[in-house]
């Protein structure tokens, strides 16, 4: 049903997807009380997060942002300016709202490092669509392969600890985690 690999050739060659969508930018504990419960009400929930980006070997940062996307609408948390509230713990730790993301191991050790919690819920598309014979494990081809759409990577190593986020960042960092869940509701219709 699906291709099992994309050329670069050939994703470069599609139509450019990105979340159109309202984005809530968290951070102020004032505003996560006023978005919590919506985000903890969301069945599923594309998943990812973003962290400064390091040119020296063996420096890391904490994690900056996690961004968090339901069908039409994108929540992005600046855990840098927040920290870990226990309902945003909660939220990483139980099994609903179901969170889909891609390379999770990453995402999930740099959070655990943050802070001490055991996550749950979470299900990674690299592992997911080999169940589709779909071979490719970066977002970009993915996408590609099952939307046929591709998105742009051009903010990837933008300043996430950066005072203001420009709009471009905010577009960057909701379509990672919308395209997530996209991704898993096309695999889930091919089913039917």
């Amino acid at each position: 049903m699906y291709q099992n690999e994309i050329s670069k050739e050939e994703v470069a060659a599609l139509e450019l997807i990105q979340f159109e969508g309202p984005i809530q930018l968290i951070d102020s504990m004032e505003a996560f009380e006023r978005e919590i419960d919506q985000i903890a009400l969301q069945p599923v929930l594309g998943f990812d997060t973003e962290t400064r980006p390091s040119f020296k070997k063996g420096k890391v940062y904490p994690t900056s942002l996690i961004q968090i996307a339901s069908v039409d609408q994108a929540w992005i948390l600046r855990v840098n300016r927040i920290g870990y509230p226990g309902p945003l713990l909660d939220l990483l730790s139980g099994e609903i709202p179901m969170k889909i993301g891609l390379g999770l191991q990453d995402d999930l050790r740099r959070l655990r490092a943050d802070y001490q919690f055991e996550p749950d819920g979470f299900l990674d598309l690299q592992n997911y669509v080999q169940a589709f014979r779909i071979d490719e494990k970066g977002l970009k081809k993915i996408s590609g392969i099952v939307l046929n759409r591709r998105i742009s990577k051009s903010q990837q190593v933008s300043n996430w600890d950066a005072d203001l986020l420009s709009e471009a960042q905010l577009r960057y960092a909701a379509t990672d985690a919308w395209i997530c869940l996209m991704i898993y509701n096309s695999l889930r219709a091919s089913i039917k």
